[in-house]
């Protein structure tokens, strides 16, 4: 029986257009899906865009428009972005559409009927930028650690969810590893906190927030942002915010047959709430947690974030230009091991698609493919899977280690480029020792790009229509030198 594998990646904010930190989650968490449908196991990538809040509304009312006008235009830009990077989703969600609407209210109200939700008064710190209630522990010098802005106070009448209530619950789900937080330091790093701060409740809603989905027993009230994106994971699949889910035969999702999440995959910004917010809603909602949070790192160009004011931001469609579809994807996944920050930069870049892509697969590719035609030598390629490559390559996916995949694969070719340049088949003259020298090298370039049909699909393509042929021909370059 197929395994089931159920991945998504956070749910992307519409106040500005897709950024490289982006783009190097939803390529990841391509690679991950890619894999578990090559290796035939029934899979769901989830996707999308968080569409409500006050900053989107003033970001709309700044350049003209409706919200749901800009909101449109933002998830458009989104979707291409992903179709320009050979993103193979399944499932696009967008916040601002209607069934998630009536999703969420139908869900919000099942808190609010067992009192999860309650009326209360919210007076604190709010930042705009994070759209976020933040607490004086979350200040650097009285400032948004993210932002840099100071936090304006305030009062207002809302509803607030008992997340307090859930904290012994999740902690122990987190400890035993029910709820799994990957790498390790991040599991530690949650933990210290539920130990050392511990969960409050919070507000769940907002009074003066019009772009928001209303609560179905206060329409004077929208659902906070967390309330409103946190349930894309579930609305995805089709839910319809029932408890238990509608049965499919009575126009639910069918029991959200790919429930829980086996990953979610998201940067370090977003982990706390992810790993308190998000879990008691779950419970709230008597709903199974997702098995793994996986957490990345940021993407640092020359060792600072990335931002305007410094002018060194990088955009995925200025790396598609220079190094194609393929060289972006293999650039971001092998810039570091996954997990930590990497520091990247144009020359870094350069640097590493000439070696790497033009004078490493591409050349050797080039070499063999011509020595073979040149000397008209038939070669007699296994087309299976190379088990013990492949079980490799499995192991180092299921570490959540994709750089680790290409690393192991560029060892192999590395190792043939090498060959060739020792035993110089160029000057035999026997075509049996050419073939004797060249027909491992070539299986281990067939075998390679079988595992990269996850990670460079359309090269793998290439590679596997040109290495199946009897006699190997040379076609055009993969990947011309910068």
């Amino acid at each position: 029986m197929a395994k089931k594998f159920y991945i998504t990646t956070p749910i992307y904010y519409v106040n500005s257009v897709p950024h490289i930190g982006s783009a190097y989650t939803t390529i990841a968490a391509d690679i991950f899906a890619r894999w578990h449908k090559m290796s035939g196991d029934k899979t769901f990538f989830l996707t999308g865009t968080d569409e409500h809040g006050a900053k989107v509304a003033a970001k709309a009312k700044e350049e003209g428009k409706e919200p749901q006008q800009f909101v449109n235009e933002i998830a458009a830009k989104y979707q291409a972005a992903w179709q320009n990077l050979n993103i193979n989703y399944d499932r696009f969600v967008r916040t601002s559409e209607e069934n998630h609407l009536k999703a969420v209210q139908t869900a919000l109200q099942y808190m609010y009927n067992k009192g999860d939700i309650y009326q209360g008064r919210y007076e604190g710190l709010y930042c705009r930028g994070c759209e976020q209630f933040k607490s004086e522990r979350d200040l650097i010098d009285g400032k948004c650690a993210d932002h840099g802005t100071v936090p304006e106070k305030m009062s207002e009448d809302c509803y607030m969810f008992k997340l307090s209530k859930y904290q012994k619950k999740i902690l122990a789900k987190i400890k035993s590893g029910e709820f799994k937080i990957l790498p390790q330091e991040k599991k530690n790093e949650i933990i210290a906190f539920y130990e050392k701060e511990g969960l409050n409740d919070i507000a769940f809603s907002r009074k003066n927030v019009s772009w928001g989905i209303p609560l179905p027993w206060d329409k004077a009230q929208t659902a906070y942002v967390w309330a409103d994106a946190f349930l894309n994971y579930l609305t995805g699949l089709g839910w319809d915010g029932s408890n238990p889910p509608t049965p499919l035969s009575k126009g639910g999702a069918g029991g959200l047959k790919f429930w829980p999440p086996s990953v979610q995959l998201m940067s370090k910004d977003i982990l706390r709430v992810h790993a308190t917010i998000w879990p008691a809603m779950l419970l709230s909602l008597e709903l199974p947690l997702p098995q793994a949070l996986f957490i990345h790192g940021f993407l640092l160009v020359d060792s600072k974030k990335m931002s305007k004011s410094l002018g060194n931001v990088i955009k995925p469609e200025e790396m598609i230009k220079r190094y194609g579809v393929d060289g972006t994807r293999y650039l971001l996944i092998s810039a570091t091991p996954f997990g930590n920050d990497g520091d990247i930069s144009w020359n870094k870049f350069d640097e590493k698609y000439n070696a790497d892509l033009a004078n490493g697969l591409g050349n050797l590719v080039a070499r063999v493919s011509n020595l073979l035609e040149k000397n008209q030598i038939a070669t007699d390629l296994s087309g299976e899977i190379n088990k013990k490559l492949n079980k490799k390559a499995g192991q180092a996916l299921a570490d959540f280690r994709p750089d680790l995949v290409l690393s192991d694969l560029w060892l192999v070719l590395k190792k043939g480029d090498e060959k060739i340049s020792q035993e110089k088949p160029w000057q035999m003259e026997d075509k049996n020792k050419i073939k004797k020298v060249l027909q491992p090298i070539a299986q281990d370039i067939l075998d390679a790009a079988k595992i990269l049909e996850a990670f460079l699909p359309q090269t793998a393509e290439k590679i596997i229509k040109q290495f199946s042929q009897k006699i190997i021909k040379k076609e055009a370059g993969l990947f011309p030198r910068i």
